[in-house]
């Protein structure tokens, strides 16, 4: 629920279905990492969420910016 993940100090709730109030998108805020329980390419339309693909390109090109 969005009550637990809250007392996590490095979770981040981004996504709540508006139909039933479930957590649909969490974000890891120490490490460069999200995700979303929903096909993000699917309806309302193919654009409505291009924004995740950015982000995640984004995160991609500076990772490879980091030597390990």
């Amino acid at each position: 629920s969005e009550d637990e993940i809250s007392k996590a100090s490095n979770l981040k709730v981004t996504h709540i279905n508006l139909n039933d109030n479930t957590v649909e998108g969490l974000e890891l805020t120490d490490k460069k990492a999200f995700s979303v329980q929903y096909h993000p390419e699917a309806s309302p339309g193919p654009h409505d969420s291009r924004y995740l693909f950015d982000i995640f390109i984004e995160l991609i090109r500076k990772g490879k910016l980091i030597k390990l």
